[in-house]
């Protein structure tokens, strides 16, 4: 396991503004509002069984192939993040969501390309240990994982992505926020 050679912190707007969504990275826009140098890297696109929460998210059966598309993400050199979007086949199979590298303008957009136009989003925030791989690649061994599913739904109520963000809890600031700007605690 790659030893951390610094303390970083990054910080994860909840909700997520509408602006810092739409942009071609959610993370790399958060990062560099808050002068993080960041980096990104695909790790993985193709076919997965889907695990129980996500088989739930996507109402498919578990352990039914979904279509996975996994990204590292670092800040300042120092792992943080792993993101994972999750598609059921029906909508993602034979498009360019299920093609390898990133998505561009944004994935938001060729969902919406495809003919889905989004209603709303869940996220469920969960704190728990990471798995084997998780701390392996975030290096946290003996840590916790903040673990975000967002879940989104088109108009048509089909649940058309699910994305797992797994952050390494100790490098990670969560700032919880009103969507119309209106604060108030």
């Amino acid at each position: 396991m790659p030893e951390v050679p610094q303390r970083v912190i990054v910080e994860r707007a909840l909700p997520t503004p509408p602006s810092v969504r739409g942009s071609t990275s959610l993370y790399l826009t958060e990062a560099g509002r808050q002068g993080i140098a960041a980096e990104r890297k695909m790790l993985f696109v193709g076919t997965e069984p889907a695990a129980e929460h996500v088989a739930a998210a996507l109402e498919v059966p578990p352990g039914s192939p979904v279509v996975a598309r996994r990204k590292m993400f670092w800040a300042e050199g120092v792992p943080v993040r792993i993101a994972t979007s999750f598609f059921r086949p029906d909508v993602a199979e034979g498009t360019r969501l299920a093609d390898e590298g990133f998505v561009l303008p944004t994935l938001q957009a060729a969902i919406e390309e495809l003919g889905h136009t989004f209603a709303r989003a869940d996220e469920t925030l969960t704190a728990r240990p990471p798995t084997p791989y998780e701390a392996d690649l975030l290096g946290v061994a003996g840590e916790w994982v903040v673990q975000i599913l967002r879940v989104s739904t088109s108009t048509a109520r089909i649940p058309v992505h699910a994305l797992e963000t797994v952050c390494a809890a100790s490098r990670h600031v969560f700032r919880i926020g009103q969507a119309a700007g209106n604060d108030r605690f």
